[in-house]
């Protein structure tokens, strides 16, 4: 295999696909996603809009108002760990990029249980994402509440719009890039004004992000309110190496990808944070509980301090931030499934690693994730609760896989450093240090969501233990799924792909 040092920092599709040959993979996948299209893979994958909207009453209600700086707390401690996979994505710029980083500095079982969990974790997004639609689409039109039990509702609209993406996705990376630019665009706009017109509509200053609130105790006690209420940042500042799942598409992508990386978080960072801080400026009332209830938050202070259809408007501009969210995440999720039966270490990979000579597209994973995804929505039929259980459990298992590339990451810098080559994206002497402090992060991270607590899972004993329950559930189905890979394969040794990258 090709040095990296020795490689060219590649211009055009020819020497992409050459450098990609580097490390053993056919160019089969259609490289066409530019600049902006890598970008918006990585924003509508964190998606402001979508997750702020649906997941403002759950911060707010733990922290009050001041909770607002749990938003900058997370962001830097993403930013760090977003500055090591930027260095990693200049290096490998291979799809399924968790589980191919994780491959590389850890070996081949080690990235396959972070392949493994990323996967899980991602169908689970999937699901989290598409069942957004019931918070938005009721809200614009009651046409759309086509049943009157909101879980079942929400079923409903979250597979007519998993029906679509998957769709999408089949068709091609081209209509898939170009559909999700489009949706960016709107939601980057959408965000811009919806700032302007709530800090036009402020009826308090500034300072309000200062006071804690009633009923979120005070000291010690609002501490812990403090951390909980940070949870909601955590569920929206993920994804963001998404940029590096779409590597294999991207062009010039050892340039490209860390970059939109980091040009993604940054741009959520300030977005999320101008919304938090326009929408408790705006609001009627921080005392009323309204901000608090997860029917009203903040799609309620849209439409009563904008007027209905104002509001209406920004909600519809909502939809379309669910819409590409939900279809970025599920590209993702293909990206990383096809990259992982590439490699022949899932079950029925044969099948699952086959890209469409047409449209350069998985389709099979692409409509097996679709059909898990909605197989897993069901759950939220009249059991809302297991389901916002689940969704906090998926960012928990997003944050173990960031660990897992993470920690193996700062293992090779002690032994000797990452490849170099000039021109790359490159953390230099710094590395050590951000590297230190992104495991730290990740790790107090992950402890917080797994932390069994009524505010954030109830008050039943399997829900308020429900993260532990389905990480050992998610291994132990991984170890069966491993059994049956290598029951499919006649020869017991790792692809080679793997072998000649762990040697």
């Amino acid at each position: 295999m090709t040095a990296l040092a020795d490689r060219p920092i590649t211009t055009d599709a020819a020497a992409d696909s050459a450098d990609l040959a580097g490390f053993g993979y056919e160019q089969k996948l259609h490289r066409s996603i530019g600049t902006y299209g890598s970008f918006a893979a990585g924003f509508s994958f964190v998606s402001i809009l979508t997750t702020v909207f649906q997941l403002f009453y759950f911060g707010f209600g733990a922290g009050g108002p001041a909770f607002f700086w749990t938003w900058p707390i997370v962001f830097v401690g993403q930013f760090l760990v977003a500055l090591c996979f930027a260095e990693l994505a200049a290096r490998y710029p291979i799809s399924g990029c968790i589980y191919q980083w994780a491959t590389r500095l850890g070996g081949a079982i080690w990235g396959w249980a972070a392949g493994w969990l990323m996967l899980v974790a991602q169908i689970c997004t999937v699901a989290a994402a598409a069942v957004a639609m019931q918070v938005v689409l009721p809200s614009i039109w009651s046409g759309f509440e086509i049943v009157d039990n909101p879980g079942t509702n929400a079923v409903i609209l979250g597979s007519l719009l998993l029906v679509v993406t998957t769709t999408i996705n089949a068709v091609g990376i081209k209509a898939m890039s170009l559909i999700n630019s489009i949706g960016v665009t709107c939601e980057l706009v959408g965000v811009a004004l919806l700032c302007i017109a709530l800090f036009s509509h402020a009826k308090r200053g500034p300072g309000i992000v200062f006071h804690t609130g009633a009923g979120v105790g005070h000291g010690s006690a609002y501490l812990w309110s403090f951390v909980i209420s940070g949870l909601m940042a955590a569920y929206v500042m993920v994804g963001f190496d998404s940029a590096g799942e779409l590597s294999e598409e991207t062009k010039n992508p050892r340039r490209t990808a860390p970059r939109t990386i980091l040009r993604a978080l940054v741009v959520s960072g300030i977005g999320g944070a101008l919304m938090l801080l326009a929408t408790l400026m705006a609001a009627p009332s921080t005392t009323d509980g309204s901000l608090a209830d997860p029917a009203r938050g903040l799609p309620y202070v849209l439409t009563s301090r904008l007027g209905d259809t104002l509001g209406r408007v920004f909600l519809v501009d909502v939809a379309i931030a669910v819409t590409v969210c939900t279809l970025a995440i599920q590209t993702a999720t293909t990206r990383m499934m096809f990259s992982m039966a590439r490699d022949r270490v899932l079950p029925f990979s044969d099948a699952l690693s086959v890209v469409n000579p047409r449209t350069g597209t998985p389709i099979r994973p692409a409509i097996l994730v679709g059909l898990l995804t909605v197989a897993l929505l069901y759950v939220n039929v009249d059991n809302p609760l297991v389901f916002l259980a689940l969704s906090s459990v998926c960012i928990m298992l997003l944050y173990i896989a960031y660990l897992m590339v993470t920690v193996p990451l700062l293992l090779r810098r002690v032994r000797g450093g990452l490849p170099q080559a000039s021109g790359l994206f490159s953390l230099g002497r710094l590395g050590v240090v951000v590297n230190v402090v992104a495991i730290a992060w990740g790790v107090f991270m992950a402890v917080n969501l797994a932390w069994p607590r009524t505010k954030v899972y109830g008050t039943d004993w399997y829900l308020q233990y429900f993260p532990e329950l389905f990480l050992a559930g998610a291994v132990l189905l991984g170890a069966i799924a491993f059994g049956v890979q290598r029951a499919q394969r006649r020869d017991p040794v790792m692809p080679i792909a793997l072998a000649e990258a762990t040697a």
